[in-house]
């Protein structure tokens, strides 16, 4: 079984977003595992944590969070059937590199937005906080223009943003890993923000297909 301590922070950040969360469990090497979600806000995250794992396999995070509280090593009830997204492909390249303070600050400032617009309304007028939730979650928070070679603008959009402080991947703000760079990454039609104790990972132009984990092992 996975690793306690790293695993059980990424198991409770998500079991509190989504309590029926499934997560996928992957081998990455002979000795580390790694834990991949879904977000309620259609974000890919993942952890890669030491420990060893059966296969692919998929299944709920709130079992596992209780298997690992208490220094079980048991493999809860497999639920590969409820995994239904394709993940991103192992190899991406950098882009550009960010402060994790921006991003912080980016974030806070989304949430003060939305507790501003669900307590005062927009322009005097009342708006549920899902809508505005939603479109604070669609707005691009960063725009990246790669240099080498030149392309096409790389947009951020804030869910990223959110999947990346909302899950810990940046460390607490006065830890070891403040001041860490966050990587932004592209694969194909994915786009990852990469922190020091995990990445989110977002597909572009279309949402997240379904894709049955015992047809397409490999994601």
């Amino acid at each position: 079984m996975v690793e306690t301590a790293d695993a059980g922070a990424f198991l409770a950040r998500l079991v509190r977003l989504d309590s029926a969360a499934p997560v996928r469990l992957r081998p990455v090497g002979p000795d580390r595992t790694a834990l991949w979600a879904r977000l309620p806000w259609n974000v890919l995250v993942v952890r890669t944590v030491t420990g060893v794992c059966p296969g692919d396999v998929a299944v709920a995070a709130a079992d596992l969070l209780a298997e690992l509280e208490r220094s079980g090593a048991a493999l809860p009830p497999r639920r590969d059937a409820q995994w239904r997204w394709p993940l991103p492909p192992a190899v991406s390249r950098p882009v550009e590199t960010l402060p994790a303070d921006d991003l912080r600050r980016i974030a806070r400032a989304a949430a003060g937005t939305l507790r501003a617009a669900s307590e005062q309304g927009v322009a005097g007028r009342a708006v549920g906080q899902r809508a505005v939730r939603d479109a604070l979650l669609d707005h691009v928070a960063v725009v990246v223009t790669p240099d080498d070679p030149p392309g096409a603008p790389v947009e951020v959009p804030q869910r990223l943003v959110q999947g990346l402080v909302r899950m810990g991947f940046l460390g607490p703000s006065g830890g070891p890993h403040a001041a860490a760079a966050v990587q932004v990454r592209v694969a194909g039609r994915w786009v990852g923000l990469v922190g020091p104790y995990g990445a989110a990972w977002l597909q572009k132009g279309s949402d997240l297909g379904l894709t049955p984990l015992r047809d397409r092992p490999n994601g």
